[in-house]
């Protein structure tokens, strides 16, 4: 009897240690409640997750040029391309899924993530190249091509599903992580001297060269993307967070980092974290 006392209170433990390490952090739930609410008082005609279609929830003429688009969407041979990839054995036998326990439609919504083990933020298409040198495979370019497709059909999936990523409570270097990546945007940068939030944040829903500026609420519910301007470009129109982050880097001027770095990563961090509690909407095509 004091033996099996003696387990169960050692599981118990275990339990609550799980629970606590898994707890989201205080500091970091408080800038989402803060993020959150001010996008919610300022489009109060606006439910949290119409805030994933961007721009064109905040126009009835857009919104229907959006849903003209997704009745026949460009993409979804790319999906297809995505989904076959994701499904084609490596060498040694293995799949993507054999990385990435708990089903693959619950992938997309835990990423980016915080990797006690390598103290750094590792994105979903990290984790993916990660994937792929472990079982003997070469790495992939990020941005495009390839790693976008795998991430599109890992988006589709997961639609419905509530993004939920998690700064660990008492975890010093995560928040360390998470701060950079705030620092990062909101910090002004370029010849233009702009910041994330003072395009996405401060000006969300002003026009600007003819295009309407998108909250950075419910950004990343809905990359990889399809975008017209990407396509004109000599490619097939798909990309990353990441490619964006440069391509915004670009737009103000700045030198632009490399992908799947510090930098971005920690960016997603916390740009993610701040959709928390939103559903996933699939990929989907933007201008």
């Amino acid at each position: 009897m004091k033996k099996l006392i003696t387990t169960v209170a050692v599981a118990a433990l275990l339990s609550s240690t799980t629970a606590f390490s898994a707890s989201q952090s205080s500091v970091v739930q408080a800038d989402i409640d803060k993020f959150q609410g001010y996008f919610n008082k300022r489009f109060p005609e606006l439910t949290l997750n119409d805030f994933s279609k961007g721009p064109y929830a905040m126009s009835a003429d857009k919104m229907l040029q959006f849903e003209a688009a997704m009745d026949l969407p460009p993409f979804e041979d790319l999906v297809e391309k995505g989904e076959k990839l994701w499904n084609t054995p490596f060498k040694n036998g293995e799949t993507y899924s054999s990385c990435f326990p708990g089903g693959d439609e619950n992938i997309r919504a835990n990423y980016p993530k915080w990797d006690a083990a390598k103290g750094k933020v590792v994105g979903l298409e990290g984790a993916i190249i990660n994937c792929r040198v472990k079982n003997g495979e070469k790495k992939i370019g990020s941005g495009k091509g390839k790693l976008a497709y795998m991430g599109a059909y890992l988006t589709g999936l997961a639609e419905g599903k509530k993004i939920n990523v998690i700064v660990p409570e008492g975890d010093a270097k995560a928040l360390a992580a998470y701060e950079e990546g705030k620092k990062f945007f909101y910090s002004k940068r370029g010849q233009l001297n702009l910041s994330c939030a003072n395009c996405h944040v401060d000006n969300a829903g002003q026009r600007i060269r003819g295009n309407t500026l998108s909250p950075a609420l419910g950004h990343t519910t809905h990359f990889p993307v399809w975008r017209g301007k990407w396509a004109k470009k000599k490619g097939d129109g798909f990309g990353t967070i990441q490619r964006r982050y440069g391509g915004c880097n670009k737009q103000v001027r700045a030198q632009p980092f490399k992908r799947q770095k510090d930098e971005y990563n920690n960016l997603e961090f916390f740009h993610t974290a701040m959709s928390n509690g939103m559903e996933i909407s699939g990929t989907e095509v933007r201008e």
